[in-house]
């Protein structure tokens, strides 16, 4: 069977928990990840967590920002500034990608096809491809100009996914917030997931 991975790409934005919530949630339920982190990205990672992302290291140090042993996942690293990687080619077969969480400088390249970095080329090859785009901005509050570079991605088939995490599942933890952003994103990619409890039309049920 040939492999068809999600493209997860980390940019810089403040937010790398949603990330980690994501990726962690697609390798439970048994899909291949194929993971791209840009630069700015390993900045905030190392600011959020104090783990240090290396490229030569790169299984080491993921293991530890995910907490898990990644022996046997499905998970395939490739660096930022590899433009000759798989992703950033549209002959090569990922299912879709979700940035997570989306600087406003990632939104901005993607929306005008700048592909200054693997990041973007592998969401504009998404695009290209007309294969499912999930854009999660974590930023407050929006520039007239990231207001249109994402309304462009929208009109461009893209789904924009701001991380607004909501209160009616009755969430008790940071992480349960994180959680539900997390969970939006893989509805939307059609993946099975348990990380919050839904809305069954009864106030108060998830209390």
């Amino acid at each position: 069977m040939t492999r068809r991975p999600w493209v997860i790409g980390v940019s810089g934005a403040s937010g790398t928990p949603y990330a980690r919530a994501v990726i962690g949630g697609l390798l439970d339920a048994g899909e291949p990840v194929d993971l791209v982190v840009s630069r700015a990205a390993r900045l905030t990672l190392l600011d959020e967590t104090g783990i240090s992302f290396r490229d030569q290291h790169w299984a080491e140090d993921l293991s530890r920002w995910l907490d898990r042993d990644l022996a046997a996942a499905d998970l395939r690293y490739w660096p930022a500034g590899d433009l000759g990687a798989g992703p950033a080619s549209g002959s090569y077969l990922a299912r879709g990608m979700v940035v997570v969480p989306a600087s406003t400088a990632a939104v901005a390249g993607i929306a005008i096809g700048l592909s200054k970095d693997l990041l973007q080329r592998a969401a504009d090859v998404t695009i290209k491809e007309r294969r499912p785009l999930v854009v999660v901005p974590r930023e407050t509050p929006y520039t007239r100009s990231t207001l249109r570079h994402l309304l462009e991605l929208d009109e461009a088939g893209a789904v924009v996914l701001p991380a607004s995490p909501a209160f009616y599942a009755g969430a008790k933890s940071v992480q349960q917030l994180v959680d539900f952003v997390a969970a939006k994103v893989l509805d939307v990619l059609g993946v099975p997931h348990s990380l919050i409890t839904r809305w069954t039309g009864e106030l108060g049920a998830a209390r």
